[in-house]
C-alpha cells in the first residue's frame, strides 16, 4: 500500500494519494492546490487515478479538482449535500481574500453515507458527517496496509474539531456526527485530519477536550 500526504495550498490541506501497490490504481483524497505535485507523485509512483474524493466542498478542500481531472480523467465524487457550498466558490475566494475562484468542473458522482470507494485492492466505506458543512464525509478503511485508517476532513482534528460557525455549520450536528460515527471506530484507527498532524480514535478519545463528556 502506498499513502503519501501533501499538506497543499496556503491552508496546507492534507491531500492525500492512497495507491495500491500492485494493482497501480490510487485515490486522491481532497486535492485542494499544488496539482503539479500531486501529478508527480502519481508518475513516480506509477499510479493510475481511479477517483478524486472530497471530503466537503471548502475551496481548500476542492480548488485543485478541475486541474486534477483534466490532467487524468478520473472522476469526482463529492456528497451531493454540499453542491450548493461549491457553486459559491467565488465567494468563498472573497471571503479569503483571493484574487480569484479555481475553475469548478462537474462533480461526477456523490459520497453518500454506506457507499463503498474502490481502487484496486483498497476498499473503503463512506461516513457522511455533517456539522462542519452538511456535505461532510469521511473516508474509513479497515485494512489499509495493516491497519486502519480514516480520512476525516474538517470533522476531526488533534486535539480538535471542525468549525460550525461558516455557511452550512451546525454544532449539533457535529457532536453527532463525533459520537455516532467517529466515536464508533477503534481505538488504533489512524486519523488524517484535513489539516494538521495525524492523530488516533483512542488518543481523541481520552485528550480531545471537544469529545470527553461524548
Amino acid at each position: 500500500m502506498i499513502h503519501e500526504i501533501l499538506p497543499v495550498g496556503w491552508l496546507q490541506c492534507n491531500c492525500s494519494i492512497f495507491g495500491d501497490r500492485e494493482g497501480g490504481e490510487a485515490i486522491v483524497i481532497d486535492p485542494g492546490d499544488e496539482v503539479e505535485r500531486i501529478l508527480a507523485v502519481l508518475e513516480q509512483r506509477r499510479l493510475q487515478l481511479k477517483l478524486i474524493a472530497v471530503t466537503h466542498a471548502h475551496i481548500d478542500h476542492i480548488g485543485g479538482a478541475r486541474k486534477l481531472k483534466e490532467a487524468t480523467g478520473a472522476p469526482v465524487y463529492m456528497h451531493q449535500a454540499d453542491l450548493g457550498l461549491y457553486r459559491a466558490l467565488p465567494q468563498q475566494a472573497e471571503m479569503l481574500g483571493l484574487p480569484s475562484a479555481p475553475p469548478m468542473t462537474a462533480i461526477d458522482g456523490s459520497l453518500n453515507d454506506g457507499d463503498r470507494v474502490q481502487a484496486g485492492s483498497i476498499s473503503g466505506t463512506v461516513l457522511h458527517t455533517p456539522g462542519h458543512t452538511q456535505g461532510s464525509v469521511c473516508l474509513y478503511f479497515p485494512d489499509a496496509g495493516g491497519g486502519k485508517k480514516l480520512f476525516a476532513g474538517d470533522t476531526l482534528f488533534q486535539g480538535g474539531i471542525g468549525r460550525t460557525d461558516l455557511p452550512g455549520g451546525d454544532t449539533a450536528q457535529i457532536f453527532r456526527s463525533l459520537r455516532d460515527k467517529l466515536l464508533a471506530l477503534d481505538d488504533d484507527t489512524l486519523v488524517i485530519p484535513g489539516h494538521g498532524p495525524l492523530t488516533a480514535i483512542g488518543r481523541e478519545r481520552e485528550e480531545n477536550p471537544f469529545l470527553r463528556e461524548l
